[in-house]
């Protein structure tokens, strides 16, 4: 369902709060120093400017309207940001001013948002969960030592790519890698793996996460008009307490097998015992609460997002052979024809990987408008103010396809980013896949390790076709918008061993 559908579905069960909407749409409008935008409708503001790809329809409005841009969406006061310049004020000049968070209807769930890294405030408690975040679970040395079990889920990934070789069994990339990317995530923090590549074993809490991510990619009435909230009238805050309190209730079980073996037996190092440590020294400073949704976390920021980043890069590789060639022989060189697994030190030493890698972030940016920021005061911007409350949208699928930015900004080019010095860990503000500033992604790191070891490995190891005799030119790139920017129609492709 798009927005207009919403719009239009929900119309008339809203028509109630018709008065307390068109008074805050017509006041909030007619004020001359907000950022410039299209004139609102009464009731539902400008939702009917957003279709099934907002990304594409903002961006198209962002061309007439202005890189900083107003919008009325529902009730909320929605600002657009659409170029690295005024990015920079936002999330680096004003980074205080902004970091706030829209907290939307579906991460209430088991009270989520009242413990979740990604949607508290940032004060006093968001501050010590970033620091446990950054020195106790993604530091260089715990993301150094706990390489080896990231090399052994590639290799079960290989296998297993093997296995399908001799099938000649077209496999689902963006499946494979959110199974890939859940093991890793799950033996990174409990030593033990969530997700089986076989349908005989259970894949209870591969099948939550997956249903929780849909569920909280689906337009919702009731972030746009909050006053809706208690009525949960698509049901979607239902079923995301369902789909968490299952992927709860396994993290739970696993935290109270871990507590009862502690004592009698060795400690196993990962990121539980370190975490129980914390809990056990202070429990007021860090809770069993702020632990297992610390964990929901990661789970669901590190598996959407890496699975469909490395779809994406699949997809561009084989739509372009000559560049998957470059890449392949790149790696081929490097290793040398040896059988291991490629090694995350070797990582320097693969530049056009490293391209490859940015250059599909910047076509198809797994979180194609951040996750939104929300202004905790009123802020003067270029002349115009950015008013207490509002929404921050960062349209950074529009920013990656700038033409003033990138020449070719359609075309499929890793070779871009050979000659410039431009990474993704927020200082370049034309690039920004992963945020900026105080809310800048956590596990960048490990997404950045995770993404190449397991691109390497797969265009290293084998060749790709597509199933059905399917043309790479004909290949369909519609995208599905949701909490991640998703391939339409999945990639499905018949590994051929090299």
């Amino acid at each position: 369902m798009d927005y207009i559908d919403l719009t239009i579905s929900f119309l008339f069960p809203i028509i109630f709060i018709f008065t307390h909407a068109i008074t805050t749409t017509i006041s909030g409008h007619r004020n001359s120093r907000l950022p410039p935008g299209p004139y609102p409708l009464p009731l539902i503001g400008n939702l009917l400017y957003l279709g099934n790809n907002p990304y594409h329809s903002l961006a198209k409005l962002s061309k007439r309207y202005g890189p900083l841009m107003s919008l009325k969406l529902g009730t909320i006061t929605t600002i657009v940001v659409s170029s690295p310049d005024i990015a920079k004020e936002f999330f680096l000049t004003h980074d205080h001013s902004f970091s706030g968070r829209v907290t939307i209807d579906v991460t209430r769930a088991l009270d989520h948002n009242k413990y979740s890294m990604v949607f508290l405030p940032a004060g006093d408690h968001w501050r010590r969960l970033r620091r446990i975040s950054k020195e106790y679970m993604f530091s260089m040395q715990r993301l150094d030592a706990s390489e080896t079990l990231r090399q052994k889920k590639v290799k079960e990934l290989i296998d297993h790519v093997n296995q399908c070789c001799i099938s000649e069994k077209a496999v689902n990339i963006c499946g494979l890698a959110f199974t890939t990317s859940l093991n890793i995530l799950s033996n990174f923090m409990f030593s033990m793996d969530f997700a089986p590549y076989d349908s005989l074993s259970s894949q209870d809490f591969k099948d939550a996460v997956w249903a929780l991510l849909e569920v909280a990619g689906k337009p919702n009435i009731a972030d746009l008009f909050p006053i809706l909230k208690s009525f949960d009238p698509q049901g979607l805050f239902r079923r995301a307490n369902v789909y968490a309190e299952r992927i709860l209730t396994i993290i739970d079980r696993v935290i109270d097998q871990r507590v009862q073996t502690r004592s009698t037996s060795s400690t196993k190092d990962d990121v539980l015992d370190v975490l129980l440590n914390l809990n056990q020294i202070d429990e007021s400073s860090f809770s069993r609460n702020d632990m297992r949704h610390l964990f929901l976390d990661l789970f669901i920021a590190g598996t959407d997002t890496t699975s469909s980043t490395l779809e994406w890069a699949m997809v561009e590789l084989i739509r372009n052979p000559d560049k998957l060639e470059l890449a392949r022989s790149e790696v081929t060189k490097l290793m040398k024809h040896n059988e291991n697994i490629l090694q995350e030190s070797d990582l320097s030493q693969l530049p056009y990987l490293q391209a490859v890698i940015k250059e599909t972030l910047r076509l198809h940016p797994s979180v194609p408008f951040l996750i939104p920021h929300q202004s905790i005061r009123d802020v003067e911007i270029q002349g115009f103010i950015v008013p207490k409350n509002a929404q921050i949208i960062c349209n950074v699928w529009a920013m990656g396809r700038d033409p003033k930015v990138w020449s070719h900004p359609e075309t499929f080019m890793p070779e871009r980013f050979l000659d410039v010095n431009i990474n993704y860990k927020g200082q370049d503000f034309e690039f920004i896949p992963f945020g900026a500033g105080r809310r800048i992604c956590p596990g960048l790191n490990m997404a950045h390790r995770i993404l190449h070891i397991v691109l390497g490995s797969l265009i290293q190891k084998f060749d790709w076709k597509l199933e059905k005799n399917i043309k790479a030119k004909d290949m369909d790139m519609s995208e599905k918008f949701g909490l991640t920017l998703q391939k339409n129609v999945p990639l499905k492709a018949i590994p051929l061993r090299i």
